[in-house]
């Protein structure tokens, strides 16, 4: 499994996650599976199938978190520079319409467009890194080119 990158907040909301799965999800699942036992022959006991199956489901989930979380690498704000758009950054842009927005570059698993946090490996994101403020991204998006231009750095 590759690296991942994320912040001390990402990493926190994923040890919450995989406590919520082991200590609420799991137990529950198990109690789901002692009563669909209850009910007598497995055999023909959709119920129980179903439980088994949802407990695979969860323990895959479980063992993917948790190797996401081995090879996590925290990335600390203090190492970020605002000389140019990178990772953790927050970047206000105006479009050729004269509208200005701000994108908060994160790491994939941090990513929510509602908080205007875009994950670092969207078309737009990439083209933002690197940039400079002043410069101007232009950016292959479905709809043709995007042309942002970059007005402001920050954390």
């Amino acid at each position: 499994m590759a690296v991942t990158y994320m912040t001390a907040d990402g990493l926190k909301k994923l040890k919450e996650e995989i406590q919520q799965l082991e200590t609420v999800e799991r137990p529950r699942i198990i109690a789901a599976i002692a009563e669909a036992r209850e009910k007598g022959d497995l055999s023909e006991n959709a119920e129980y199938d179903a439980a088994k199956e949802a407990q695979g489901a969860l323990e895959t989930k479980i063992a993917v978190l948790k190797a996401r979380l081995a090879e996590a690498r925290v990335l600390d704000a203090s190492d970020i520079r605002t000389d140019e758009v990178q990772i953790l950054t927050k970047v206000r842009v105006r479009m050729a319409n004269g509208m200005e927005k701000t994108f908060h570059l994160v790491t994939e698993g941090e990513a929510n467009l509602a908080e205007g946090k875009i994950s670092v490996t969207t078309p737009i994101a990439k083209g933002l890194m690197g940039k400079k403020v002043g410069e101007i991204a232009e950016i292959q998006v479905p709809a043709g080119v995007l042309k942002l231009e970059v007005l402001e750095i920050s954390l």
